[in-house]
């Protein structure tokens, strides 16, 4: 009986890792396998094909007994049909792996196919290889979506005496981990689709340009380009002894974009460049460079395997395929999923991640990262493609789908989006590195409540100058959050700005206790740790504004539901 408990990330962090040694001392000779994507049911354990969720030390002491055939299935930890049906609405490609082989282990990985496309492809030439990936409609998952075979052609044509192929792991959105999972769950799949790479543009030498923030999946990607060169996988790709190797970087956001990422790996501060030229004709060290990121790789050993016409059979006439999403904020069921291009952001809201919270309303969902932008439930039933995305005026970026509910200030969701690409930006651009800090002083100013008549024209007018004036992708989008949020919720600016209104801004609430309701239990004044609130035992209290914090501990703390808020 064969026996899996999920060691991604989020599984350890969710305690899989005593899990598995309980596992280990029951007899039960466990194998680890990357995170299936319901990051919400973590620790997950499969038996005998049975997967039991949120397993903790009795429920693992239950599959003992299930293993050793003492019960017939540990069935208060099994997988609800509900749940078992979220993984079956998904159309898994670049997750097909993970969790279910072993990252640590390739022959597994070779017993599902793995190595089988690379093996196709030096029966083909390089220009058969790049007409695969054209016919398959394959556009890059980092952001921009630019056509895979475009970039591979333009690599292959260029002259240089080395040629890079170039891995970006550098996924810093907040709210993303879509790379990581992958990387943890299945890394030989990125190896073989840079090997792919490598074979079509005649590459010597790539490279993997990871986060040190990523310790896991760094020491997932060393075992298995060790084990790869073990086989001899790599070394022999194309007759030119190509290898990869692994450069963990610092963590700046910038580094996502590829001539700021080329920039470090050669030992300068990461900051973007003009192009042209570009990587593919003038890349690492002066040399045509092609750089994917971690989905993208990941796909193209499937399409080698079942045909670009496959892939191109999935998705819309625009976006081909599947796309992986990270689902974070205040969704019900948050963790990955792949669907199908095509799919409405209403379908996987609610048909894949169960919809809002404690059943509060569905407001917004933040679409491509921190440079991405707010599309409110009103336009839940716009199609998830990259044209689609762009006039909503979001875009679809790596994948990180961050849901708002109801409570959720937009304004202030603007303001922390924008908190993030300030403290991130290189600092190159006059329009980005101060443009963009003028937008957050005012939208801080805002969310004070001391906010200005003409703020928002002043934002608007700011944020197109940031627009058309930044070098980089970074500076171009970071005012998108802004943008989108006074597009379709400039009523919470006027709020804001006009009647000094927000259910969520600390500077625009006040808290008073209502004495009909207060018995004078003293639970306020114990927690309250500004002394902000006095009162004698049995009467009623009171709260003192000038010396409130507004830190909502004493509603926490009232029984009695005596503390207003408004």
């Amino acid at each position: 009986m064969r026996v899996t408990v999920g060691r991604g990330s989020c599984g350890n962090a969710a305690g899989a890792a005593g899990v598995y040694d309980l596992l280990e001392q029951g007899g039960c000779d466990p194998s680890v396998v990357g995170c299936m994507g319901m990051c919400y049911l973590e620790p997950i354990v499969e038996a005998d094909g049975q997967a039991y969720v949120n397993v903790d030390e009795a429920g693992a002491r239950e599959i003992i007994k299930f293993v050793q055939g003492e019960v017939n299935s540990a069935a208060r930890y099994a997988i609800s049909p509900e749940d078992r049906a979220i993984l079956a609405a998904q159309k898994r490609v670049a997750l097909q792996n993970c969790g279910v082989i072993n990252p640590e282990c390739i022959n597994e990985y070779i017993a599902r196919g793995g190595y089988k496309a690379i093996e196709a492809c030096l029966n083909m030439s390089p220009e058969q290889v790049i007409e695969e990936l054209k016919i398959s409609g394959l556009r890059g998952r980092g952001g921009a979506g630019f056509p895979t075979w475009f970039k591979w052609n333009a690599a292959r044509q260029s002259p240089g005496e080395l040629k890079y192929v170039i891995c970006n792991a550098d996924e810093g959105d907040p709210g993303a981990f879509m790379d990581r999972a992958l990387i943890e769950g299945d890394p030989h799949a990125v190896l073989e689709g840079m090997m792919i790479a490598a074979y079509a543009i005649g590459a010597n030498e790539g490279i993997i340009y990871v986060r040190a923030e990523y310790p896991l999946a760094i020491a997932r990607l060393e075992i298995a380009i060790a084990q790869a060169r073990k086989k001899g996988l790599l070394k022999n790709t194309n007759q030119s002894k190509f290898d990869i190797k692994i450069k963990a970087g610092a963590g700046a956001f910038v580094c996502g974009e590829e001539t700021a990422l080329i920039a470090s790996l050669e030992g300068e501060r990461g900051m973007p460049k003009l192009k042209p030229p570009f990587p593919a004709q003038k890349g690492l060290w002066g040399q045509p460079t092609n750089i994917n990121n971690v989905e993208t790789y990941a796909n193209v050993p499937w399409i080698l395997r079942n045909s670009g016409a496959a892939f191109a059979a999935m998705g819309t006439e625009d976006s081909k395929g599947t796309k992986v999403f990270a689902l974070a904020g205040k969704i019900a069921k948050g963790g990955l999923v792949e669907v199908p291009m095509g799919r409405t952001i209403r379908e996987v809201v609610y048909g894949v991640g169960g919809g809002i919270k404690n059943g509060r309303a569905f407001k917004a969902v933040q679409m491509g990262g921190p440079s991405g932008g707010c599309i409110p439930a009103s336009l839940a039933d716009t199609v998830i493609d990259y044209k689609s995305l762009a006039q909503t005026g979001a875009i679809m970026g790596s994948g990180g789908m961050v849901v708002m509910d109801e409570s959720t200030c937009m304004v202030d969701m603007a303001r922390f989006f924008l908190d993030f690409t300030v403290k991130e930006s290189c600092g190159k651009c006059t329009h980005c590195r101060i443009g963009n800090r003028r937008l957050l002083e005012i939208l801080t100013r805002i969310c004070e409540g001391n906010g200005k008549p003409d703020d928002i024209e002043l934002l608007e007018d700011l944020a197109g100058q940031i627009c058309a004036g930044s070098l980089c992708a970074l500076g171009q989008t970071a005012p998108n959050p802004v943008l989108t949020t006074l597009r379709y919720f400039r009523e919470e600016y006027e709020n804001h700005i006009v009647r000094k209104q927000c259910k969520q801004c600390k500077a625009l609430l006040s808290y008073t206790i209502d004495p009909e309701r207060c018995i004078g239990c003293t639970l306020c004044i114990k927690k309250c740790p500004a002394g902000a609130i006095a009162g004698q035992v049995k009467q009623s209290h009171a709260i003192d504004p000038n010396k409130c914090t507004k830190c909502g501990l004493c509603v926490e703390a009232c029984k009695f539901n005596a503390i207003l808020v408004e």
